[in-house]
């Protein structure tokens, strides 16, 4: 997904759902998307590009476009988690049902890229930027039926994203809720907006895609 926002809210954005088709698809995005604000790509303050984990290739497109522009533009780089973008988007549904939030992105197989966040009290000091408390750091996971069982034993816990699928399959949980993953769109401009405005920007020559786990070419 392309998208153009201003002060942290989303003006415009164009998704590409064909997985094959990321290098080929960006750029006539990007200037399509301009054209309809009509606007120009010298206009733009910043590019923010979410880092990983997931797709391998969307990853590397991504990351090396949004370092392209920079570089030329000589703008501010700045890059989001995914798992935490999913997490934040997952926020409303997370406080409705009192839960922790478990972001999945399917890596395959039995396996997939995940963390575990708990929303942040309305009362914490000093807040953090996404709203959110780390409780299991991001990475990839082969799951079992008993993956989060000793979570799921104190705390109710909604699982979202592409990889939940799995999950929905292997466990029988009353604690275990599971819902389509809202968009990451807006909250990923929202904290990029907020990252600029802090000066939390990422460098060009050391920014890397997350993967999480060993790229293996056959």
């Amino acid at each position: 997904m392309v998208a153009l926002a201003k002060e942290g809210r989303v003006i415009l954005s164009e998704e590409n759902k064909i997985a094959k088709e990321h290098a080929a698809w960006l750029h006539p995005a990007i200037s399509r998307i301009l054209a309809s604000a009509k606007k120009t790509i010298r206009e733009l303050s910043a590019v923010a590009v979410v880092a990983g984990p997931g797709s391998y290739t969307g990853l590397r497109v991504g990351m090396a476009a949004a370092k392209g522009f920079c570089y030329a533009l000589k703008i501010p780089l700045i890059t989001g988690n995914s798992l935490a973008l999913m997490a934040e988007a997952m926020i409303p549904e997370a406080l409705e049902n009192k839960a922790l939030i478990c972001p999945m992105i399917d890596a395959r197989r039995d396996e997939v890229f995940t963390a575990l966040y708990q929303p942040e009290p309305a009362n914490r000091q000093p807040p953090t930027a996404n709203h959110l408390i780390e409780l299991l750091p991001a990475q990839a996971m082969i799951l079992d039926k008993n993956a989060f069982d000793s979570y799921l034993s104190e705390n109710r816990i909604i699982f979202s994203g592409t990889g939940a699928v799995k999950l929905e399959k292997m466990i029988n949980s009353d604690q275990a809720i599971f819902k389509p993953q809202n968009s990451i769109i807006q909250s990923f401009a929202t904290s990029s907006q907020l990252d600029f405005e802090a000066g939390k920007w990422a460098d060009p020559i050391f920014s890397a895609p997350v993967y999480l786990k060993e790229f293996f070419s056959y």
